[in-house]
């Protein structure tokens, strides 16, 4: 089950009564565990940005070869 759904046993009944009022101790202990397992995949997320950036930045600042520009000129009129 998740949090956003209501439970699979009879999800009509479920239908007008909020999330939480449903939602069982340990849906809500699980809760706590996303926001842990996020703030892991946050902390990921910019340690991964940091180190492309430091790779292919000095890369992404040269400039486009004239040819490769004419190249795409060409394929955007055709």
């Amino acid at each position: 089950m998740t949090i956003n759904s209501p439970p699979a046993s009879n999800p009509d009944r479920y239908e007008q009564i909020p999330w939480w009022l449903w939602m069982s101790a340990k849906d809500a202990k699980s809760g706590s565990a996303r926001k842990a397992r996020r703030k892991r995949e946050d902390a990921f997320e910019i340690w991964l940005k940091r180190g492309l950036h430091q790779l292919f930045d000095d890369v992404a600042q040269e400039p486009i070869p004239e040819e490769l520009l004419r190249l795409i000129e060409e394929d955007r009129d055709s």
